[in-house]
């Protein structure tokens, strides 16, 4: 069996393949220059680097091995698409077909333009159902009333944003918005909301944007994520359960328990 791999940034590539290995699969990998840990190198059946936006190189190369399926995984930096792409005739007109530029919209897009050249994109947590983030408060310390109304808020406010695909995440105290995630991401959202809480406590809400096609960029949550809350004095973590996935969920919550921080996992249907 073969699985082609479209690896960004982080760990998700990695522990994938070392999944896919174990259940059988050939991975047959493309990475990206300015993105992909090196390491994947040498864990996959075989690799290709590439740059953004060389999408005749990729299919050629799926092609070439053989590849029917393959998964999206790992992260883009939003920064690196302005500055280090190098896209070809198929690239183009592919952009060129897109208005909308949409995070979901030209991942769906381009999801159906490798169906049309005979490659399925399977959903990213096929091999991964573990890392799916299930429902309850995962920490000794629960939300306390202010925390939770700060959280439901929060959520409302963060679907709205969603809409608009402007970022995942926001932080919120007292009632009041301190950030919203753009292209900085997650962490750079988390210290400027945090900083501005000036101590006194910052609830952290990522969720996935409404509509959003789960095949690709859920939202994800991980030790840094727990790390860069202690260090900012965030104090909650509401993530949104089965439509985000969380990256070595003990260590997160061990972290979490050790600087009295609260994680909790909730549905639109939790929130009033």
């Amino acid at each position: 069996m073969k699985i082609g791999l479209i690896a960004g940034g982080g760990q998700f590539p990695l522990l994938f393949t070392q999944k896919a290995i174990k259940k059988g699969y050939d991975v047959v990998a493309v990475g990206f220059n300015s993105e992909t840990d090196k390491a994947l190198v040498d864990q996959v059946a075989h690799f290709k680097w590439l740059y953004l936006g060389q999408v005749s190189k990729l299919v050629k190369y799926f092609k070439s091995h053989g590849v029917s399926q393959a998964v999206m995984l790992g992260n883009i930096s939003k920064t690196n698409i302005f500055r280090d792409i190098r896209p070809d005739l198929k690239a183009l007109a592919f952009i060129a077909k897109n208005s909308r530029t949409h995070d979901d919209t030209i991942l769906t897009s381009f999801a159906n333009l490798l169906l049309k050249e005979g490659i399925q994109i399977k959903p990213s947590t096929f091999l991964l159902p573990e890392l799916i983030s299930t429902k309850g408060c995962w920490t000794k310390r629960k939300p306390d009333r202010a925390e939770k109304k700060d959280i439901y808020q929060g959520w409302r406010l963060a679907k709205e944003i969603g809409k608009l695909d402007i970022g995942q995440c926001i932080v919120i105290s007292n009632g009041t918005v301190l950030a919203v995630e753009a292209i900085d991401g997650t962490d750079d959202t988390i210290k400027r909301g945090a900083g501005l809480a000036a101590g006194n406590g910052a609830v952290v809400v990522k969720l996935s944007k409404p509509g959003q096609d789960l095949r690709f960029d859920l939202p994800s949550s991980g030790c840094d994520t727990i790390r860069t809350m202690a260090e900012s004095g965030a104090t909650i973590l509401a993530l949104e359960a089965n439509n985000s996935i969380a990256f070595d969920k003990e260590e997160m919550i061990r972290l979490a328990n050790g600087h009295g921080i609260s994680i909790i996992a909730l549905t639109n249907e939790d929130i009033p």
